[in-house]
């Protein structure tokens, strides 16, 4: 059960702190939600709160760091480099007559009118996540021994990824503007809940066993990084 409620101190950008105290949480995590700017303290059921509002205070400078990236938005356009897939790519207008858009060594070269430039690109990393994603997925199932039903990506901001009790596994598509070894420890950690679907010692040990390493780094990463990926493609 979670208790879930608004307390006026401290405020960001107006709005109120949400605390959320939970029965399995066992640290203070603090979250900026990348849809509307709220920000989202989760506590351990009998956590100081005096105690948890000064951390959030420390944590002020980043909190509102994340809230200036995620107002600001990053459009895509001629010129500009991405990472995609742990490559370096630029993103450059087409010559004309060209209908596709298509990679070139490191540049993608996207065709059409220049009003449709980012929506072209958005839906070609798009595609390029569902490729990459389902191979990196069904490689690590077969290594857990389970099996995968429809591996999909789209545009959640809540989570990365997601697996249903039925073997469907849906990520963010933004994962592939992540370096490889984030998108990889989303992919482990996804095809984890493939045999555990909690979060418990057993699933903590194979999702490290299936990644190789801690997926601590990787988790630092998306804090650190997640409201900049969300900004891309949005102005």
């Amino acid at each position: 059960m979670r208790i879930i409620f608004s307390t006026p101190e401290p405020r960001f950008a107006g709005k109120p702190l949400t605390v959320v105290r939970h029965g399995s949480a066992r640290r203070m995590r603090l979250r900026v939600d990348p849809r509307d700017g709220s920000v989202r303290l989760t506590l351990p059921r009998r956590a100081s709160l005096r105690h948890a509002f000064a951390w959030v205070e420390e944590q002020r400078a980043w909190v509102e760091d994340q809230l200036a990236r995620r107002d600001a938005g990053t459009r895509l356009t001629p010129g500009m480099t991405l990472e995609v897939a742990g490559k370096a790519l630029t993103l450059a207008a087409a010559e004309p007559g060209r209908r596709i858009v298509r990679q070139d060594g490191d540049r993608l070269l996207i065709p059409g009118d220049a009003d449709l430039f980012e929506a072209r690109a958005v839906r070609w990393l798009k595609a390029e996540a569902k490729r990459v994603l389902e191979v990196e997925t069904r490689l690590l199932a077969e290594k857990a021994g389970v099996s995968v039903a429809r591996v999909s990506v789209g545009d959640t901001r809540s989570r990365w990824g997601s697996c249903s009790a039925s073997g469907d596994i849906r990520y963010s598509w933004r994962l592939i503007l992540a370096p490889d070894f984030v998108r990889r420890s989303t992919v482990a950690h996804e095809v984890a809940h493939r045999v555990h679907m909690n979060h418990g010692p057993a699933f903590k040990a194979l999702e490290r066993m299936l990644l190789g390493e801690s997926p601590s780094a990787a988790r630092a990463w998306l804090r650190a990084n997640g409201v900049r990926l969300h900004g891309y493609g949005r102005s």
